[in-house]
C-alpha cells in the first residue's frame, strides 16, 4: 500500500501566523505544488513510529546503561584512588561522544536531504548498535592498560557519530509520515521509546546490582547489557530497511527532478551544457536558516539539560553525594521513569489540543520555580521526600519529551529538515545536554554546593522561555515545504472546500 495518497487540486490560503507561510506548499509528487493534500496510510505510519522508537529506544538503553552503571565502568577503565577522579574519568569519556556529534550530524544530516531519510537512519543503526556490542568486548585497564580506556573512548566516538543523525532523522521521519492533527501525538511515541530504552538499560543494571556480588558485576557483569545491543540493533534495522520513503522526502524528490529536466530541456534548447541538480549546501542548511537555528539551539538545551539531569545524573547524585544506597536509587529513578512513560502519550495529545508552546513553556516555568524546592526534598534523603522530588521533575520533564518531537522538525523546510535538525540539535546536546553529568559533578567538586544540579536547570530554564517566546506555534499545519496531511479521503475533500471557500 503506499505510504500517501495525493487527492484533487485546490487552491491555498497563506497562514498569517506562521511567517506568511502557505498552507499547503508540497504534495506526493510535487514538492512546489499547492494542489494537493496528503492522505496518511494508517499502516505505514505505526510502522514509521515503530521503527524510528526502536532507534530511539537502543540509543537511550546504552545512555542508560552506562550511566546507571558509571560507578563500575570507573573501576574497570579507570583506576584510582581518587572516587571522584574515576567518576570524572568516566563521564569524560560518555561526554566524549556528544563531542563528534555535530560531526556525524553534518554528515548524516545533509545526506539525509539527499539520498534519502531511510537509508541513513539504516545505516545509523547500524553503527550505533556494532559500537555499543564493541564496549562489551573491550578488555579491562588490569589486562591491556591503557588501551582499554583508549578502545573505550574509540567505541564512544563511534556512538557519538551514529547518533548524529539519529535523533533528527527519527524525529523527522515520523513528523513527515504524521497527519498534521495528530503530530504531536504520534511525535511523543518518539521519546516513548527514549524512556523504554532507559528503563530497560537501568532494570537491566538494577537486577545485576541486586543479584550479583560486587566482585562479578566487576569482572564480567558490566559486559552484558552492552552485548545486548547487537540483537537489538539486528531487530532496529528489520524494521528500518522495511519502510518507504516518507510522502514529504518522495514529493521533494519528484520536484527537484522534474525541475532537472526542465532545465535539462531548456539548456538543450540553448545549445548548453545541462546543469547538475542542485543539492542544498551546508551553508544553505545552516546559515541559510541562522535565526531558526539558534532557535532550536534554545529549545534543545532546556530539553536535553534537565532530561540528563533527570535520568543521567540523578542515580548518581543520590549515590556519591547523597550517600543513598545503589539498588535504591536506581529503583526510585527507575520508578519515575515508568510515571513519565504512562503519561507521554497523553502529554503529547495535549500538545495536539493546545498548542506545543504552552506545554513548552509550562515545563520551562515549573523547572524555573520548582527545581530548588525539589532538590530539597531530595535532599532529605528518605523515600518520603526524594520521590515527590523526582516525580516533580519527571512530570516538567514531559512537557518537553512530548512536545519537542513534533516541534523541532516544524522549524525548517523539507529541502534541509533533515540536516538543519540534526546539526543545530546536535550542537545544542554537545555543548549542554551531555555534558551535564560532567559539568555538575565539578561543578559541585569545585563549590561544595550540593544544589548547583537546581540552579543549572533553573539557568537552562530561562534559556528555553526565551526561545519558547520567539517561537511560532505549530499545532495542527502543514509542515513547512510539505502538505497538508491528514487521515482520510474526507477529510481530504472538506479541507479542499474550505480553502476554496477562503479563496
Amino acid at each position: 500500500m503506499p505510504a500517501s495518497t495525493p487527492v484533487a487540486p485546490r487552491p491555498t490560503s497563506p497562514d498569517k501566523e506562521n511567517g506568511g507561510r502557505s498552507k499547503s506548499t508540497s504534495t506526493d509528487t510535487a514538492a512546489t505544488s499547492d494542489t494537493a493534500v496528503t492522505v496518511t496510510d494508517p499502516a505505514m505510519v505505526k510502522r514509521a513510529v515503530k521503527a524510528a522508537a526502536l532507534g530511539n529506544a537502543m540509543e537511550w538503553f546504552d545512555f542508560g546503561v552506562y550511566s546507571y552503571i558509571a560507578v563500575t565502568l570507573g573501576k574497570v577503565f579507570f583506576p584510582s584512588d581518587n572516587p571522584t577522579a574515576q567518576l570524572l574519568s568516566t563521564f569524560g569519556a560518555f561526554a566524549a561522544a556528544f563531542l563528534v556529534r555535530p560531526i556525524g550530524g553534518m554528515v548524516f544530516g545533509p545526506l539525509g536531504d539527499r539520498i534519502g531519510r531511510q537509508k541513513i537512519l539504516a545505516i545509523t543503526m547500524i553503527m550505533m548498535a556494532s559500537a555499543t556490542f564493541a564496549i562489551g568486548l573491550i578488555p579491562s585497564f588490569a589486562t591491556i592498560g591503557m588501551w582499554a580506556p583508549a578502545l573505550l573512548f574509540l567505541a564512544r566516538l563511534v556512538q557519538g557519530f551514529s547518533t548524529g543523525g539519529e535523533y533528527g532523522g527519527a524525529s523527522t521521519f515520523i513528523a513527515e509520515y504524521s497527519p498534521d492533527k495528530k503530530r504531536g501525538f504520534l511525535g511523543s511515541w518518539l521519546e516513548f521509546g527514549t524512556l523504554v530504552g532507559y528503563i530497560c538499560g537501568a532494570g537491566l543494571v538494577t537486577l545485576m546490582t541486586a543479584l550479583l556480588s560486587s566482585e562479578d558485576l566487576l569482572n564480567w557483569g558490566w559486559r552484558i547489557p552492552f552485548l545486548i545491543a547487537g540483537p537489538m540493533g539486528v531487530i532496529g534495522l528489520y524494521l528500518r530497511l522495511k519502510l518507504e520513503e516518507t510522502p514529504a522526502f518522495a514529493a521533494q524528490a519528484a520536484e527537484d527532478k522534474k525541475l532537472a529536466k526542465q532545465a535539462a530541456k531548456q539548456a538543450a534548447k540553448e545549445k548548453k551544457a545541462a546543469p547538475k541538480p542542485e543539492k542544498p549546501s551546508l551553508r544553505e542548511t545552516v546559515l541559510g536558516q541562522w535565526r531558526t537555528m539558534l532557535l532550536c539551539i534554545g529549545l534543545v538545551l532546556v530539553f536535553n539539560v534537565t532530561n540528563y539531569m533527570l535520568l543521567s545524573y540523578m542515580p548518581t547524585y543520590l549515590t556519591e553525594q547523597l550517600k543513598y544506597d545503589p539498588t535504591h536509587g536506581l529503583l526510585v529513578v527507575l520508578g519515575v521513569m515508568v510515571f513519565m512513560m504512562c503519561v507521554q502519550p497523553f502529554a503529547g495529545l495535549l500538545t495536539d489540543r493546545f498548542g506545543r508552546r504552552p506545554v513548552i513553556a509550562v515545563g520551562c516555568a515549573g523547572f524555573l520555580v520548582l527545581s530548588i524546592p525539589a532538590l530539597l526534598l531530595i535532599r532529605q534523603g528518605s523515600l518520603a521526600a526524594i520521590i515527590p522530588g523526582l516525580l516533580v521533575l519527571g512530570l516538567l520533564q514531559v512537557c518537553f519529551t512530548a512536545a519537542m518531537p513534533s516541534t523541532l522538525p516544524a522549524l525548517f523546510p523539507t529541502k534541509t529538515r533533515y540536516g538543519s535538525l540534526s546539526i543545530g540539535f546536535n550542537i545544542s546536546v554537545s555543548l549542554f545536554g551531555g555534558t551535564t553529568p560532567l559539568v555538575v559533578t565539578a561543578l559541585i567538586g569545585a563549590t561544595g554546593n550540593l544544589m548547583m544540579p537546581a540552579y543549572y536547570m533553573m539557568a537552562a530554564a530561562v534559556i528555553g522561555g526565551v526561545a519558547v517566546f520567539f517561537m511560532t506555534e505549530s499545532a495542527r499545519r502543514p509542515l513547512p515545504g510539505s502538505a497538508p496531511a491528514v487521515e482520510t479521503e474526507e477529510e481530504a475533500d472538506e479541507l479542499r472546500r474550505e480553502l476554496s471557500r477562503a479563496s
